[in-house]
């Protein structure tokens, strides 16, 4: 494995420092219908606005993170454990694969959600009713939040920045390109998002570095009305389409699903560090540990879809086949709820923590 040096991480930074220019897609549409909003999406946007909240008062950024482990979680959580690489390394160079590692998933959450942000804004201009026009508008406030809070990490904790991944950038292309408002909120709020809450998920409830802990959590509590919004939304839409355009959002989201499966291989990471690419490649792709966490990446997408009524034989016979069908049983609701109830546990322990101090000043 190569050495990683202070001109190595410049470059990666660097390499992230561009723009990327997309057609604008959709007709912008009025909706002059001021009273007819749906109960449920009006008291999702009224949580949106009440569950507002800062970065730099919630979270705490003078924790020092630990390069060697940024997470604090065990090495099984690493794609390369158990590999022949793996064991040949030494203590420092394991050490440089956890930080590059981290910093590489780290990086796609924050291209993903500046493509959320932009989508957001999307769809405030382009879906036809006025409640999806308030809570979209909270949703940009929300995604421009974790833009800065996945940004400051990896600038200020990290000090490494991978480019955005182009399985992701494909699939932001689809929900920024396409011009029917509902493509948007498909590709989006419930595939990508989904797929972000699960990866969050992982990170909130097994890694023991408070930082890395407490961004997930919060970013989850924001997420999880997101993904929502998309369910509620879509579902009262979805029932009106003709079977075959429902079948034509289900082979999209088939390709996509596949797509974001083999997102997760890292070769960014392995050809950072000096790696053979293809060959770390095939060991991960057919890693148990590794094929288990990405099943579990769907926990969250494969419920949403048979609640919004894309459960068709296609999308099925995918989902089985990715070894995932099982999750369409999932309680989303608690879910949320879940998602909720432990970032509120965590600012209870903040305020603690910061009143037991406060008192042992006194």
């Amino acid at each position: 494995m190569s050495q990683s040096t202070e001109s190595d991480t410049t470059r990666t930074i660097a390499d992230t420092a561009h723009s990327w220019g997309l057609p604008a897609a959709g007709e912008t549409i009025f909706d002059f219908d001021y009273t007819n909003g749906r109960e449920q999406l009006l008291r999702l946007y009224d949580k949106g606005t009440r569950r507002q909240w800062v970065a730099s008062d919630r979270i705490d950024w003078t924790v020092d993170v630990d390069w060697e482990n940024p997470l604090g979680v065990p090495d099984e959580s690493i794609m390369l454990m158990g590999t022949p690489w793996w064991d040949r390394m030494n203590d420092r160079e394991k050490g440089e694969v956890r930080r590059h590692q981290v910093s590489w998933q780290f990086s796609q959450f924050l291209h993903g959600e500046q493509g959320a942000l932009m989508c957001a804004s999307k769809i405030v201009n382009t879906v036809p009713t006025i409640d999806s026009k308030f809570y979209a508008a909270t949703q940009v406030i929300d995604e421009a939040r974790h833009v800065e809070v996945f940004g400051r990490y990896l600038y200020e904790k990290l000090d490494l920045v991978y480019p955005l991944n182009a399985n992701l950038e494909s699939l932001l292309n689809d929900a920024l390109t396409d011009n029917r408002w509902d493509m948007t909120y498909l590709a989006m709020q419930v595939l990508i998002e989904g797929l972000a809450l699960a990866a969050f998920a992982l990170i909130r409830n097994n890694a023991t570095d408070p930082l890395a802990r407490s961004i997930n959590a919060y970013v989850m509590q924001d997420e999880a009305r997101h993904v929502m919004f998309g369910r509620l939304a879509l579902r009262d839409y979805y029932p009106q389409l003709t079977q075959k355009e429902r079948d034509e959002r289900e082979e999209f989201c088939v390709d996509a699903c596949y797509r974001m499966r083999d997102r997760f291989l890292g070769e960014e990471v392995w050809e950072r560090l000096g790696l053979p690419v293809a060959d770390v490649i095939d060991v991960v792709q057919h890693a148990e540990l590794q094929m288990m966490f990405r099943g579990f990446l769907f926990t969250r997408i494969v419920p949403v879809l048979r609640n919004i009524g894309l459960w068709g034989p296609r999308i099925r016979g995918a989902f089985e086949d990715m070894g995932v069908l099982a999750f369409a049983d999932a309680d989303l609701d608690e879910l949320v709820s879940e998602d909720e109830k432990f970032a509120d546990q965590l600012d209870e322990q903040r305020l603690a923590d910061v009143k037991a101090v406060a008192g042992s000043a006194e």
